[in-house]
């Protein structure tokens, strides 16, 4: 493809030759010749001297680098575009595979594909250009909206609403019984059927082996925009707004509710029945035990604001000279206050003449 070709899709501004032919993006480190790479962090501005790309990416106030450039106010946004330029689609013919298994009343859209060994359950309705993978199972009355993309291994349980676009990644579940018990007297535990559903906006995608559970009242619903990575786990109950960014392994427990636009690091733990409120940060490994406010900045465990956890975690690595400090202190303080406390020896009066000669004719 053409660089200037390139630019003129991604909107870019070219300084350089735009006849190059470009064969695909590569990061500043291993691009060669022939490869369109991308600045987007000033950590690696020391590596546009050395780069052998024939082509970059960066803003529009980076310095020069030794290549054609396309300038852009938002370098990572117009990589993930550029990516997309040279990602062939790979879109299975439409079709329903003959070893596919679905129920005679299901509902299935124009243009769909579905792969081998799928099992569509009764009721079920699947919208336009959606595309099934192999073994992937949707339960009875679950609802499927256009252009949603499935992949191999996802269990999408009965009544779950997905909208339209959702991309589900390999081994997801979505609408599982949520952990819920009632513990008898006897100390057994009664299973609280969960009988509801969890409702996935348009534009969501779900990372590998994520679990979404489905509650025993209510609804679970992720909202439109929010993306989650791999290996997450969203409890029964939890509401999860719009445009939210949910990092691997992070675990929240039943009957949160998160805002749109809330962002969690990777491994980030939520109590249950808290608020997350709109555009709050959290670092990954952060333990949230209460309610954020909208726009918090939170780390650590029990969460506390960024800026106190940085000054609080630099003492941390100085702690046992401060515990040895504080005892010799301690112990000198002591060694002064039982000083002061003892009793004062009376002073001796010295003799007098006097007194010296009765004691020499007492000899």
């Amino acid at each position: 493809m053409k660089l200037s070709d390139i630019a003129e899709q991604l909107a870019c501004r070219l300084e350089g030759d735009g006849s190059i032919d470009v064969e695909r993006v590569a990061s500043l480190a291993q691009a060669r010749p022939g490869d369109l790479t991308f600045l987007a962090n000033s950590r690696y501005i020391r590596l546009l001297r050395t780069t052998r790309a024939s082509a970059i990416i960066l803003g529009d106030r980076d310095p020069a680098a030794p290549c054609a450039m396309l300038r852009t106010r938002e370098p990572y946004l117009t990589f993930a575009r550029a990516v997309g330029l040279f990602d062939a689609p790979r879109r299975p013919a439409p079709g329903i595979d003959r070893l596919a298994a679905v129920a005679a009343d299901a509902r299935i859209g124009d243009g769909v594909a579905i792969g081998p060994f799928v099992v569509i359950g009764s009721g079920a309705r699947i919208g336009c250009g959606v595309v099934i993978y192999p073994n992937v199972s949707i339960g009875d009355e679950a609802v499927i909206g256009d252009d949603c993309v499935i992949h191999s291994q996802v269990a999408i349980r009965d009544r779950v609403v997905l909208g339209r676009r959702v991309v589900l990644q390999n081994g997801a579940v979505i609408g599982a019984d949520g952990f819920g018990f009632a513990r008898r007297a006897d100390g057994t535990h009664q299973k609280i059927p969960q009988i509801s559903t969890v409702v996935l906006e348009d534009d969501v995608e779900i990372g590998a082996n994520t679990t979404i559970d489905r509650p025993a009242v209510g609804e679970t619903r992720v909202g439109a925009g929010t993306k989650i990575d791999n290996l997450v786990q969203v409890a029964h109950g939890v509401t999860i707004g719009r445009n939210a960014l949910l990092a691997a392994q992070v675990g929240i427990a039943g009957s949160t509710t998160i805002g749109d636009d809330v962002m969690l690091g990777g491994q980030v733990g939520i109590a249950g029945h808290v608020d997350i409120g709109k555009g709050a940060v959290a670092v990954g490994q952060s333990g949230i035990t209460n309610s954020l406010p909208a726009g918090a900045f939170v780390s650590g465990y029990p969460a506390i604001d960024n800026k106190e956890w940085r000054k609080a975690s630099a003492v941390f690595k100085r702690l046992p000279v401060l515990k040895k400090r504080l005892a010799e202190l301690e112990r000198r303080l002591a060694t002064l206050e039982t000083a002061k406390s003892a009793p004062t020896a009376r002073p001796r009066r010295p003799a007098s003449p006097r007194d010296a000669g009765r004691g020499r004719r007492r000899q």
